[in-house]
Formats: structure tokens, sequence, C-alpha cells
């Protein structure tokens, strides 16, 4: 039934083909232009000589004007200029493309525009390991951490290779052809394109919108009400009452970034997070930077992050009652013992992502009296703030629900195998970039418990490799398998936050054994996949003609 299907797809496409060919001829009195580019990807462009303006063209003359290339690119943010820039390094004769949705790079450092903006993982780590991070401070704010992925985008001439406002809906792989067929939709209409391996940079979340709970009598706020991923810069909260609602790494960015302007901000939480203070500046960094060259001192910093954060993981989870109290003992010495219980939660850390604040500028904020932090529930919004369930008032002209992400895996794109659907949830992750029975695709995904940056250099690394194990033994195909039957299915993410809990039905799950367990363990990944064997038993390399 599914080689009658894949034949019954591809006489389809042919008619459609033909009758758009001969709808040309009839209409159009000549064809005088064709452009080769990348050697081998056809341009055609019709022009007429009764009529000299442009003609919009409809999804089937779009069938005649695929351009083709080895590798297609979902994504022009972090990881997908990482994408980018390995493989101009590690396979330089791949031609590829990069798919942008929006109208220009960064992903979520050039989305996100809301007071204080930073990262919260050190530049050491969420930078690339090809491109030594230079400034000072290693708790950057976005604006840098924007100029830094221009930066590597110019240095590695990947300008030219992104195509801004595509926005990929659908990929249909064929097997008979070895290769995806992509849809992205544009301003002008449907365009696509066709790809050996198809690498997805989307990240994690829906750019188009936050999470906002649904609150009683948000309509009667008589105030301004923004989620922080719909911030616009002519929001005015000079000696404005300001109250975020949230308590997580947006929250706590925004509220002492807030506060140098704002008559006061309060931070109102449904329940506590754990929150550390940590040295914008690395010292130890800034010394090697000076004492050896740029690159051996950008190593040696990297690392010396990645195991520090590696320890205080492992400490996390096997014990939690002492990290506990380390936590504690920095919020008394910050705010004093009666602040404890602010930012105690219920669950032991990394249940959730620990917050990070730069210098303490939060406990300064709120020390100085510009910032306090209250615990309680929303009862209902009011004309002029929060009617809370303690029977509480809070007075706010601006509120800022920093209430969470809404995780979209894939920027939300169908994945069709040879006419069947891929349900992402019935599938496994493996090595945590590639799914079962689903050939040539990865994603870049990063670490929960870690920078993002470290595993999704790791997975560039290793589908260049993989791709040029794949020509040296001329294999067209590479799809993971489950071969053992002992492999039970497990959630994906060990982790409570709510965006993750919202959506975790909708996502892969791991498997209880490697190459199907997700590690969160950046040694363990570094061995496994810049130094693993590729046939590893579970990957099933093809080697499938073109068929013409």
């Amino acid at each position: 039934m599914g080689d009658f299907l894949r034949l019954d797809q591809k006489l389809e496409r042919g008619r459609l083909v033909r009758t758009v060919r001969a709808k040309q001829e009839r209409q159009m009195l000549g064809i005088n232009q064709v452009d080769f580019s990348c050697g081998f990807s056809r341009t055609f462009s019709f022009y007429s000589k009764a009529r000299r303006t442009s003609r919009p063209r409809s999804d089937l003359q779009l069938l005649t004007n695929m351009e083709h290339f080895d590798v297609l690119i979902v994504g022009a943010g972090l990881s997908g200029i990482g994408a980018g820039a390995r493989l101009k390094m590690e396979c330089p004769n791949k031609t590829f493309a990069i798919l942008e949705g929006r109208a220009a790079l960064g992903g979520t450092w050039d989305l996100f525009r809301y007071p204080g903006i930073r990262s919260d993982s050190d530049m050491f780590t969420l930078g690339y390991r090809f491109r030594p991070w230079n400034d000072p401070k290693a708790i950057a704010d976005g604006p840098s951490i924007l100029e830094y992925i221009r930066e590597t985008a110019k240095e590695f001439h990947l300008t030219e290779k992104i195509r801004y406002n595509h926005r990929v809906k659908k990929a249909d792989w064929s097997t008979d052809e070895a290769r995806w067929t992509i849809e992205a939709e544009t301003d002008a209409g449907i365009v696509r394109f066709t790809c050996n391996f198809l690498y997805l940079c989307t990240g994690y979340y829906d750019y188009d919108k936050g999470y906002t709970p649904e609150f009683a009598g948000m309509n009667r706020f008589r105030g301004k009400i923004v989620h922080p991923q719909k911030w616009t810069e002519d929001i005015d909260y000079t000696d404005k009452k300001v109250v975020v609602i949230g308590s997580g790494a947006t929250a706590v960015t925004l509220v002492p970034a807030m506060a140098k302007r704002a008559a006061h901000v309060t931070m109102l939480q449904r329940s506590p997070t754990y929150i550390v203070s940590r040295p914008s500046k690395d010292l130890i960094a800034n010394f090697l930077r000076a004492a050896l060259p740029n690159r051996a001192a950008y190593t040696i910093s990297r690392w010396k992050n990645v195991l520090l954060g590696m320890v205080f993981y492992a400490v996390s989870r096997k014990k939690p009652a002492a990290m506990k109290w380390l936590i504690a003992k920095g919020i008394k010495k910050e705010l004093g013992e009666e602040a404890v219980k602010d930012f105690t939660p219920s669950y032991n850390p990394w249940d959730q992502r620990l917050c990070l604040v730069p210098d303490s500028d939060l406990f300064t904020a709120i020390r100085d009296g510009k910032a306090s932090i209250k615990t309680d529930q929303i009862e209902t919004f009011t004309e002029t703030g929060l009617q809370l369930k303690s029977g509480e008032n809070l007075d706010a002209d601006i509120i800022v629900t920093a209430t969470g992400l809404v995780l979209k895996l894939m920027a939300g794109l169908d994945l069709v195998v040879d006419g069947k659907p891929v349900e992402m949830s019935k599938t496994l992750a493996y090595k945590g970039m590639m799914y079962s029975d689903v050939p040539n695709v990865a994603s870049a995904f990063g670490y929960t418990n870690a920078s993002w940056t470290l595993k999704c250099d790791l997975t560039a690394e290793y589908i260049c490799r993989m791709l040029k194990y794949m020509d040296k033994n001329d294999f067209q195909i590479a799809t993971p398998r489950v071969n053992d039957s002992s492999i039970e299915a497990e959630p994906v993410l060990d982790f409570n936050s709510g965006y993750v809990l919202r959506a975790l039905d909708t996502l892969p799950r791991q498997g209880s054994k490697p190459p199907w367990k997700l590690h969160q363990n950046y040694v363990k990944d570094l061995s496994m996949l810049r130094y693993g064997r590729l046939d590893d038993g579970t990957m099933e390399f093809k080697s499938e003609k073109v068929k013409k």
C-alpha cells in the first residue's frame, strides 16, 4: 500500500508539472533566462514579451522552481548560526541555506526587547566553542549577545546564506528520492526546496506568543498589561507602579532593570524560585585572557565553568538538603532571615531551573526599597491593579505577565515520511538530536541544566562528522532504529517547570538506555558525540540512488 501511495504521489507531481509547463508554453512567449546556482540548482524565470511587469507565481508554478541543497538549516538564531559556521568549517563542499521565519537573525536575542534582557548562563559556555567571547562581562546583556551572533555570521559569510521571512510549515521525506521537500510560507506565497539533510535549529518555544493564564477580571484593568515577549520600546514605565507576575528567569531580570526608573516594582509570585547571585565579570577568565593567548584562555575558562556547573548540579541532585542550606545562607546574607521564606520553593534545587542574578542586582533593588517580593495568588484584576487571595490589593499602572513560554518543538512544522505524518510523541530521541524511524533530520536542542550552546555545538559537530562518513561510504540515508526490545519509553525531560509540563504529551520520548537516554551531561555527550562510533548498531545507514 505504501509503495502504491508513493507511486501515486510521483505520478500526481509529474501531472502537475506537465500541466504547468503546458500552460506556460501557451501563455508565455518564451523562456529567456536560466540561472544555475550552487552548480546544480536551477531557477527558471519566465518573461512575457507582451507584458514587462512581473506576475505572481502560483503554487503550481513553484513545483518547477525548487532549489536543492545538501543541507537546509531552519532557524538563524544562536544554534542556527553555529550550525552554519560548523558546516563551513567541517563540510566546505556542502551546499546549504538557512531558512529564517523572521526578518532578522538572532532568534531569542533579537526577539526579546524587554528591559534588562540578558543571559542566565555565562558566555564562556553560552558562546561558541570555535569563537571566543572577548567581553569582560561573562553574564552578558541581550544586545551584546546579538552582536556576537551577527559578527559570527559575518565572519563565516553566512548572511548571504539566510533566506529571511521563510516560515517552514512542512517537510516531506521521500525514500525513493532520498531527500526532503520543504514547504515555506513567505509574503509572496508558498515556496519549496529540496535537501538531502534537514537540520532544525528552531529553539524550543513559540515565537508568536507567550503563555499568559486566564486571570479573572483582566479586561477591568485600566492600565497596561504586557507579556515580556511582546514588549515594545514605546512602553514608558518611568515613575510608574509596576507589578511583575512570575518568579522565573524573565521576572528576576525585569525587576531590577525596571526598578531603576519605576516608582516601585513588585514581583508577585505564586511560589518561590531558587535564586543565586554570581559576579557578572569572571575575574579568573579575565586574568587568563591577559596572561595567555586568547583561544587558550577561552578554552580554559570554558572548561572551568563547564566543570563547576556540573559539580553544582551533581551536588544539588545528590545532596539537595545541603544545597538548600547553601542557597538559603546566601539569601540571609543579602536580605536577612525574614526574606528566606520568599526564596524557598517546595521542590528541590534543579527540579526546575535555578535563576541567576548578576552582581546581586535583584537583592540590591529590594534592599534599596525600589522593589519587593510578594508571595500570594491572584483573586482578580481590578480597575487599579490586583486583588490577592489574601485580601491584599496591589496598585499598578503596568502589569507585566512574566508567566512563561509556550513550548513548541520544531516551530510547529509537520514532518511526513513517505506519505505518513510523523507523530513526534511516539518517537524516541536518538542522542538527543534525531528521532526513531525519521531519516536525515536532526534538531539542535540544548541542556536544561547548563548552557544551551554546549549541546548544540556538539550536535553540529556530530552532524558534520556523520555527513562526511556518509559521503565516504556512499550512504544517502541515516535512520535511527529501535532494535532493542528492552528499551522503555520515558519522558524526554526530567523537569517540572510549567512550560515543560504543559507540553510534555506532545514531545518525543527518551529511552531507558543509551543511545536513547539523554544524559544532560556535557562530558558524557562529548565522549559519545565527538568520539563515539557512528555505525553503532542503532543508526541504520543505507545507499539509495536517487531516482530521476
